[in-house]
């Protein structure tokens, strides 16, 4: 079939379609003219466009998400637990501590918990140990076969994991909520740990406590616990005898573990601290530095209890 022929063909195609050609086709030559109708984009063709907001929709959270290496060498000389240290005391201690956390986590504990996946470490006062505690019992956690978990640093107000993980302040948890989001990609840090992951206690914000307290950091607690079914997520929060924040927070969690330091924190004000997280169903003490029978001194020791409602 010749160029005309080809043109003639296609410009029938056209006007059943209703394609009007540019009237500057007029002013061409019929070879001309035959050229641009024979290769003029075919009326019925239906492209394919691909929508960016479907594309972003499919992308997985991680694949944002910031991959950081720690230092695990330098986590274990600052006596924090690393998973190739399974069988050390401290790897032993906090499996006692984690099993219940993570049955009740599970809904595998004597009655179902709301929001059990959300495990609030925190103490009566500043130095007990909790930042100490919720680094490890992360990690711990992170080493179950069948679990990840994430540690958000809540301590708003003094932040401290990152730095214990030496690594520099970034941005995390307050920023989100300040956008009114649920969108933790952005800031999330992936680890060389496998299954565990940090979110930063972020900017520090003038409001920070009325961040903690709003619709949009309940939305963000919902969606984090929600998202993932295998997922713990354990906040390092505020002394809850100092701050408000950790009130604020408390009110969100199925779980929440005291720290408390050995021989060192006052009876009254562990029990002003219980008493200011009633609300949550389910609480746990951990006795930080306590005596070692078999060893002279005091060590990083714990002991433990727990009990539901008003059984404590």
């Amino acid at each position: 079939m010749s160029l005309i022929e080809q043109a003639a063909k296609r410009l029938e195609q056209l006007r059943q379609a209703g394609v009007e050609l540019p009237d500057d086709n007029l002013a061409q030559s019929p070879a001309q003219r035959a050229q641009t109708i024979a290769t003029a984009p075919d009326p019925y063709a239906t492209p394919i466009v691909r929508s960016p907001l479907a594309a972003d929709e499919k992308k997985p959270a991680s694949s944002t998400s910031k991959r950081i290496e720690l230092n695990l060498e330098a986590i274990s000389a600052a006596g924090l637990l690393v998973p190739q240290a399974t069988r050390s005391q401290l790897a032993d201690e906090f499996r006692v501590i984690k099993r219940p956390l993570i049955a009740n986590a599970m809904g595998k504990g004597s009655e179902p918990l709301p929001n059990g996946n959300l495990i609030m470490v925190t103490s009566a006062l500043p130095g007990e140990g909790k930042s100490f505690t919720a680094i490890n019992l992360a990690i711990s956690i992170a080493m179950e076969l069948d679990n990840t978990v994430m540690l958000v640093d809540a301590d708003v107000a003094r932040p401290s994991v990152l730095n214990m993980l030496g690594l520099p302040p970034a941005a995390g948890l307050l920023d989100v909520v300040a956008k009114n989001s649920v969108d933790i990609s952005g800031v999330l840090l992936r680890t060389n740990i496998e299954k565990l992951s940090i979110l930063p206690s972020g900017m520090q914000h003038p409001r920070a406590t009325e961040l903690l307290a709003s619709d949009a950091m309940v939305r963000l607690l919902e969606d984090m616990a929600s998202r993932y079914n295998d997922r713990i997520i354990i906040f390092d929060s505020p002394p809850l005898l100092l701050t408000t924040e950790s009130r604020a927070l408390a009110t969100h969690m199925g779980q929440i573990v005291i720290v408390v330091n050995a021989e060192n924190t006052a009876q009254a004000a562990v029990k002003q601290a219980v008493d200011a997280i009633e609300a949550c169903p389910v609480k746990m003490m951990v006795l930080n530095q306590a005596r070692q029978a078999a060893t002279d001194g005091y060590g990083y020791g714990y002991g433990y209890g727990y009990g539901y409602g008003d059984d404590k």
